[in-house]
């Protein structure tokens, strides 16, 4: 047995010595050291004015101050999921903010939109979808198409006025933008029963869901990082960025049986034509109502 445990020991140094000198470059210093010295995971200093839609983020509360930096170290660090956020912002801003601005919303309100859905076209685990991560209830009490074969919550446009209408209802109620933005996650009456419980009338003196206690502070991790890439370390290229590409619409009041065959008669296949229209979930269009819809082609 003692023979055996120093053949084990001698096999033991031998993989730790060969460990050691792949870890060296060919300098003889440590790639380790190396690592340490070229790439170093920093404490972040909170920006003096952070704010959403103009109302101060009161960082001289501790508890304000630790949540904010939970959420601006995750974003940061995440760097793959920050990167990419970075390259579709440059894609779907520009149709945004003009779209906020035409239906009365703060500007900063583009960076809830992101913060919801990535800007990707995914469904979330509870059955939110488009890029405001509408639920089919709440789209379809504020007049939004939702059935099997069109979903309104996929159409930027409309997806954003009914964005808008709901929150600018809860920034109605609460008088407070930022109220508003936890509402849109919690819901008004969530909000509402948790302020009135607890006798608060503030966002940050209130005790929300684990859920909402983040949303807030992801909003402003997300403003702060795209706002200021450079700042928290991501370099690219304006070639890097995504960018969308130059669109028209036509208007269909009738029924589309070949979506394949249609998209072809504007220079696309089948699936540019999902693309640029995602709220039509089937592969035709039903239209029995000879209701008119907006098809986005490519511009000539």
């Amino acid at each position: 047995m003692n023979k055996f445990l120093r053949i084990i020991s001698l096999i033991s140094i031998v993989i730790v010595t060969i460990l050691f000198f792949n870890g060296m470059n060919k300098d003889g210093v440590s790639s380790v050291m190396n690592t340490h010295k070229n790439y170093k995971i920093k404490a972040l200093k909170l920006p003096a004015n952070l704010n959403l839609a103009g109302e101060r983020v009161p960082v001289e509360i501790p508890d304000v101050k630790e949540r904010m930096e939970r959420e601006l170290l995750v974003n940061t660090y995440w760097q793959s999921n920050g990167l990419l956020l970075i390259k579709r912002v440059n894609k779907y801003f520009p149709i945004l903010e003009p779209l906020l601005k035409k239906y009365g919303l703060p500007d900063d309100f583009k960076f809830l939109a992101l913060a919801e859905s990535g800007f990707t076209d995914e469904t979330s685990t509870v059955g939110a979808a488009g890029i405001w991560h509408f639920m089919k209830t709440t789209g379809k009490e504020y007049g939004l198409e939702i059935n099997k074969n069109v979903d309104e919550r996929y159409h930027i446009e409309k997806s954003t006025k009914v964005a808008a209408e709901y929150l600018k209802n809860s920034k109605e109620r609460f008088n407070s933008w930022t109220l508003a933005a936890a509402a849109y996650n919690a819901g008004n009456y969530g909000v509402a029963r948790r302020l009135e419980a607890q006798q608060v009338t503030n966002y940050y003196d209130a005790k929300m869901a684990d859920e909402t206690e983040r949303y807030i502070f992801r909003i402003l991790a997300l403003k702060e990082i795209i706002n200021n890439p450079e700042k928290y370390g991501f370099v690219f290229d304006e070639s890097d960025l995504y960018s969308s590409e130059k669109t028209t619409t036509i208007k269909v009041d009738s029924a589309i049986t070949n979506i394949t065959a249609f998209a072809n008669r504007f220079g696309m296949n089948y699936k540019e034509f999902k693309i640029h229209n995602p709220w039509l979930r089937e592969h035709h269009l039903n239209n029995k109502s000879r209701k008119v819809y907006d098809i986005t082609i490519p511009a000539k």
